[in-house]
């Protein structure tokens, strides 16, 4: 009997409900809705996999390894699997008994031997969690994969967060400009003014800090735990002869000790924190801003769990992606500054910003595909298509948001120095 019809009921078992897109097997057999996109299964080598870790991890090791693919359109095969997943639906406990049975039919006679793990997924983190060690192994696993590679993804701009779209560009400008828009957006939130002191907790490649130091005069300081990242920032600030006023750092914040700063800007990092240290994290970042400093905090949040639930890193970015990262409620994070003692006065939502800014990264790779396999690895561009157009996916369903949060340091007198209507950025503060 052709394998697509088999492994067909057994989806669909899994998922409690009809196929939702075509499926294609080894064999050339094929089964559900005809047209469309379809889900490929490459090697059988693919099952094993989902039975050795069932669930997600499995179906990525198996996407990574090129055995498992897509033809046509990965957003709309992400988006059909995702509503039968999301909806939750209660598969009886004898089909997924009988689903499993035939999976194991289908797999082959080399079940007992695990297939070998891709080589792009995190084998060995040392050190507790969030220790500096394994903070540094986490970040290097992301950010240390190739400077060429990042550029073919974010283009000109090497910023590494989403952009803003809007008032501040024209209508159908494109990713450079909207980036642009958000460097400044962010600048004029902290109402940055010449001669003074910014942090850039996590700078990735310089982008801010540069900005920042040419465009309103500040003395900036980059930091991150990413060797590669400082090197081509460091290359960036001296090629634009802003060495005298930007300089960059390898180093954690919790090492950082030469404030005061007038402001602070955090953005894509917190992301990387963890909930057991964010109080500690932001107690450090409080004291270094003077009193009536301004912290702007770009953060990824997730939606807050139901009552009884506990909260788990997605298996798959954890594994391949951020590795040790974690999403908080954004009620979370106001509630933690708060209690280091800053006044927030400001949260600004930018979900469906970063869906489109995902999409452009998603079309950057896909334009430049070979040369992003031969700076990397196959698994590696594989691994970035699919957490990226599953993040974009994510943020537009509201799965995920992000927000901008604008916090102060109290003065003794309360001052803070914002305008009346905070949200006037575009105004000189």
């Amino acid at each position: 009997m052709p394998f697509a019809p088999r492994l067909a009921t057994v989806v669909e078992r899994f998922l409690g409900s009809p196929l939702p897109v075509r499926l294609r097997a080894w064999d050339g057999s094929e089964a559900g809705p005809p047209g469309g996109p379809a889900i490929v299964v490459r090697h059988r080598r693919a099952l094993r996999r989902v039975l050795f870790r069932p669930g997600e991890l499995g179906l990525a090791r198996a996407w990574v390894a090129g055995e498992i693919d897509v033809e046509g359109d990965l957003y709309a095969v992400l988006d059909r699997m995702l509503e039968p997943i999301q909806a939750e639906r209660a598969t009886p406990a004898r089909q997924t008994l009988a689903a499993g049975r035939d999976l194991i039919q289908l797999a082959g006679p080399q079940l007992p031997v695990p297939p070998p793990l891709p080589p792009e997924e995190v084998r060995r983190r040392t050190g507790p969690l969030h220790s500096l060690r394994r903070d540094r192994q986490a970040i290097s696993h992301h950010y240390d994969v190739g400077n060429e590679f990042y550029e073919l993804v974010l283009g000109p701009s090497m910023v590494y967060s989403c952009a803003v779209w809007g008032e501040e560009t024209a209508e159908g400008a494109g990713l450079e400009e909207a980036q642009t828009a958000k460097l400044e957006l962010i600048c004029r939130k902290l109402g940055l003014r010449e001669g003074q002191r910014l942090l850039d907790v996590g700078c990735g490649w310089g982008s801010l800090v540069l900005h920042a130091a040419r465009h309103h005069g500040v003395r900036a300081v980059g930091i991150t735990l990413s060797a590669e990242q400082a090197a081509y920032a460091r290359d960036r600030v001296a090629k634009e002869d802003l060495s005298d006023r930007v300089e960059i750092r390898v180093q954690d914040y919790r090492e950082t000790a030469d404030g005061p700063f007038d402001a602070i800007s955090s953005v894509g990092m917190a992301e990387h924190v963890g909930a057991t240290r964010y109080r500690a994290y932001a107690d450090q970042v409080f004291g270094l801003l003077r009193p009536g400093g301004r912290l702007l905090n770009h953060q990824i949040a997730r939606r807050p769990l139901p009552a009884g639930r506990t909260y788990r890193p997605d298996p798959f970015i954890d594994a391949y992606v951020f590795p040790d990262g974690e999403l908080a409620p954004v009620g979370r994070t106001v509630a933690l500054l708060e209690r280091a003692g800053f006044e927030v006065r400001d949260v600004e939502s930018l979900r469906e910003h970063y869906a489109m800014t995902l999409r452009q990264w998603v079309r950057n790779l896909e334009r430049h595909w070979s040369e992003a396999v031969r700076l990397t690895s196959a698994g590696r561009a594989r691994v970035w298509r699919l957490y990226m157009a599953a993040s974009a996916l994510a943020f537009e369903r509201g799965s995920i948001g992000v927000n901008q949060t604008l916090a102060v340091r109290p003065t003794s007198r309360g001052a803070s120095g914002l305008p009346l209507r905070p949200r006037a950025w575009t105004e000189a503060s």
